[in-house]
């Protein structure tokens, strides 16, 4: 019975282990999540309709140039 409970424990406990993300995306500089991380911001979508977040320094500049004729 002890062998039962420990090992039904054990389960318990690896069940709540939340692993990383294995997901990129924008070139392997983001990670697809259900929620983005204190200091990450979502850029776009992942494939799998998940955000795809990147810490500040990885998102690109969205600078408009002014077009001059």
């Amino acid at each position: 019975m002890k062998a039962f409970l420990l090992t039904l424990a054990a389960l318990v406990l690896l069940s709540q282990v939340t692993s990383g993300s294995a997901e990129k995306c924008w070139n392997l500089r983001g990670s697809c999540r259900e929620k983005c991380i204190k200091n990450e911001k979502l850029y776009i979508f992942c494939t799998s309709g998940k955000l795809c977040c990147l810490k500040p320094k990885f998102q690109p500049n969205m600078l408009q140039r002014s077009v001059q004729f």
